[in-house]
C-alpha cells in the first residue's frame, strides 16, 4: 500500500499503513504522541500512522486504527481542509486537527468498510461497502442508507458512485442503481 502525502499550508501530512502494528510490541519503530485505536484483541486490517512535518521535522505522530475491512489510500479516501484531516480507516472516519493531530471526532460510518469520503457543503458523504452515510462537520451521523447488496461492482469504476448537485448515485453488486437525496 502506497504512502499518502498531503500538503496543508506549511505542513506536510503523511499517512502510512501499519497492518502489523500492535500496542504491546516491543519493537515498534516509533513512540506515538497519541493512539486513537481501539485494541479489540486482534491485529486490525487498517492501522495508519499519521505524521505532520514542518521543514522536514516531524511535529506530531499518531496512530489510528479501526475494525472492519481493509481500506487503502487513494484520491477520495480522505478530505484535507486547512485545519483538519478527515480520513477513512476501516469502518470508521477519523477527523484530526492540523497540525497537532488531536482527535476532533471519529464515527463508525459503515458496518464493514468506508471506501470514500466526499465534502458536501459543511458535511461529508461516506461511500461505504454496506451503507451510504452523511456525517456532519462535528462528527454526528446524519443519516445512513443500505441497499440490497454491497455498494461496489465487479468492474468497480467511477460510475459506481458519484455525487451531483442534488443526489448521491450508488450502484450495488447486482448493478442496481440507487439515488439518494442529501436529506
Amino acid at each position: 500500500m502506497a504512502k499518502l502525502q498531503l500538503i496543508s499550508g506549511p505542513y506536510l501530512i503523511s499517512a502510512d499503513s501499519k497492518p502489523a502494528y500492535s500496542k504491546q510490541a516491543m519493537d515498534n519503530l516509533y513512540s506515538y504522541d497519541a493512539d486513537y485505536w481501539e485494541d479489540r484483541g486482534y491485529i486490525s486490517d487498517t492501522v495508519y500512522e499519521i505524521a505532520v512535518s514542518l521543514t522536514d521535522q516531524v511535529v506530531k505522530r499518531v496512530i489510528i486504527g479501526a475494525g472492519g475491512g481493509s481500506t487503502t489510500f487513494h484520491e477520495t479516501s480522505h478530505v484535507i481542509e486547512s485545519e483538519r484531516l478527515v480520513i477513512c480507516c476501516g469502518d470508521t472516519v477519523f477527523c484530526l486537527s492540523i497540525p497537532d493531530l488531536s482527535l476532533l471526532w471519529k464515527v463508525k460510518a459503515d458496518d464493514a468498510t468506508c471506501f470514500e469520503i466526499y465534502k458536501y457543503k459543511e458535511d461529508y458523504i461516506i461511500h461505504g461497502e454496506l451503507e451510504i452515510s452523511r456525517v456532519s462537520n462535528s462528527g454526528q451521523l446524519v443519516w445512513s442508507q443500505g441497499g440490497a447488496d454491497i455498494f461496489t461492482t465487479a468492474n468497480s469504476n467511477r460510475d459506481d458512485f458519484f455525487l451531483t448537485d442534488e443526489y448521491v448515485f450508488a450502484t450495488d453488486w447486482n448493478y442496481k442503481t440507487y439515488k439518494f437525496n442529501f436529506d
